[in-house]
């Protein structure tokens, strides 16, 4: 009986790994974080307002009125590419990703209640939300796809192998 427990493998490792796991959020939010104040220090240069914390959190600053608002927008929306990049790079599963974009968004959204003390309620910012997790979530699964449907290369095996 031993000795058929030592044949069977599988492709991946898949027993529960709360720390990897815990590790894997971590590496994501500070990933996503620090590319979102990247990009939006850079579109406030762009355009001339003032850098503050309130471009990330404050649900109110996401407008369409002007070049300021436009800008927010824009950097969120540039993020959520970069999140599908960074759940390919750090998760690397298609299964997987919805898990972690909507824990990414999730926790977002849990530091946007805290940040202004109350539930986010605009419109323009929900909108923004779900579009950015949409976008993370399908451009990561597209990634992590084409990753794992690469032909397995079988030439350096060595021994003959029966297909």
């Amino acid at each position: 009986m031993s000795k058929i427990k030592k044949l069977t493998g599988s492709f991946r490792y898949t027993q529960w790994d709360p720390c990897l796991i815990v590790a894997q959020i971590v590496a994501m939010q500070s990933v996503l974080y620090c590319s979102l104040c990247l990009i939006i220090a850079l579109m406030q240069d762009m355009t001339g307002s003032t850098r503050t914390l309130d471009h990330i959190f404050e649900y109110h600053e996401i407008h369409v009125r002007d070049n300021e608002g436009r800008s927010v927008i824009f950097a969120f929306v540039l993020n959520a590419i970069i999140g599908a990049f960074t759940l390919w790079t750090i998760v690397g599963r298609t299964k997987l990703c919805l898990d972690f974009s909507c824990t990414y968004h999730g926790i977002h959204l849990l530091a946007c209640w805290l940040y202004n003390g109350s539930f986010p309620t605009t419109f323009s910012w929900w909108a923004l939300s779900v579009s950015c997790a949409c976008i993370t979530c399908v451009a990561g699964e597209f990634l992590c796809l084409r990753t794992e449907l690469q032909a397995i290369p079988l030439t350096n095996i060595g021994a003959k192998v029966d297909l």
